[in-house]
């Protein structure tokens, strides 16, 4: 079920002026935040577009699985949305896996940005249907908020400039020294995890790795990164960058760090680990990572450079 890396189809640019289509694949949402995310989007300049069946609910699910399929195969049929947004992750994007028609996707590539729940889906698109994903802001969550979004690097991804470098925040840091490149690929920690022993499991060999999550104790994240570790599945990556881990934490004088624990695991894979990047579940400022695309990172010193080395979307 997976595509050839050499085939990744790099979706369409989008421009200023163009039209944004928000669906909701996952957990349902409230009103007032999508309507706060398309009133920043529009003072971006663009245009967004949503079905009024987004607003549906069915237990914690935006809708019913029926819905929630149709929606994201119309947005990707639609001539006149450029680019595809999820308004929020929570949960429920993997019942769609079974059911979306790859073949009406791939003949209508756009750029598809999510993160958390999100995360099966930018997966599945990538490794499957062969196409460049967007891990970064949602509709109903950072362009809902002020400071939500980093705009360099959405505006880079979603561009044909190449290369360039991800804007770090201070917090950035490295945890092991050393130099990599490989393909970006990653996302949401429990759910990348969540996939392992299905037909839907990741592919990690030859990539830069990206893994973040939100609320998870330091103990499940060493269980879960022991888990990719002893399946084997970090054996070939060519590096590892950690989220910020907002609230990952057991408690307040916990006595160790997060990254001590990460290194302990990882430490001696002969990788670069950089941990802090500010993408996924964060406190502000949700940077764009786009997977699928060659990448390298450096690490040295404590000091992280992550460039992006060529174009994420064609003209």
């Amino acid at each position: 079920m997976s595509a050839s890396y050499s085939q990744l189809v790099k979706p369409p640019a989008l421009c200023p002026g163009d039209t944004i289509g928000i669906i909701a694949p996952a957990s349902n949402l409230k009103q007032a935040d999508l309507e706060s995310g398309c009133q920043v989007l529009r003072r971006a300049g663009y245009r967004p577009y949503y079905s009024d069946s987004i607003l549906d609910r069915d237990l914690y699910f935006a809708g019913s699985v029926d819905r929630r399929v149709r929606e994201l195969e119309q947005m990707f049929g639609r001539d006149d949305v450029r680019a595809i947004l999820c308004a929020r992750g929570g949960y429920g994007a993997n019942y769609l896996l079974t059911q979306l028609d790859l073949e009406k996707i791939k003949q209508n590539p756009k750029i598809f940005v999510g993160y958390s729940d999100i995360t099966s889906l930018l997966a599945y698109l990538t490794d499957a249907a062969g196409l460049v994903t967007f891990h970064g802001p949602m509709a109903a969550k950072d362009w809902a908020h002020e400071d939500g979004v980093d705009l360099s690097s959405w505006q880079a991804a979603m561009s044909q400039f190449a290369p360039w470098d991800v804007p770090l925040n201070a917090e950035a840091k490295g945890l092991v020294d050393g130099e990599g490149q490989g393909l970006l690929y990653g996302g949401c920690l429990s759910i990348l995890v969540a996939s392992l022993g299905t037909p839907y499991q990741i592919k990690t060999a030859g990539k830069v790795l990206f893994l973040e999550d939100l609320a998870a104790k330091p103990y499940q994240i060493d269980r879960m990164l022991m888990q990719l570790r002893l399946g084997g599945h970090l054996e070939h990556v060519r590096g590892l960058i950690f989220g910020e881990m907002v609230d990952c934490t057991q408690s307040p004088n916990q006595g160790y760090s997060l990254q001590e624990v990460i290194t302990r695991i990882i430490g001696d894979l002969g990788i670069p680990v950089a941990y802090g990047v500010r993408s996924g579940h964060v406190t502000s400022g949700n940077i764009t990572l786009p997977f699928g695309v060659q990448s390298s990172l450096a690490v040295r010193d404590a000091k992280v450079s992550l460039r992006i080395l060529e174009s994420a979307v064609s003209p």
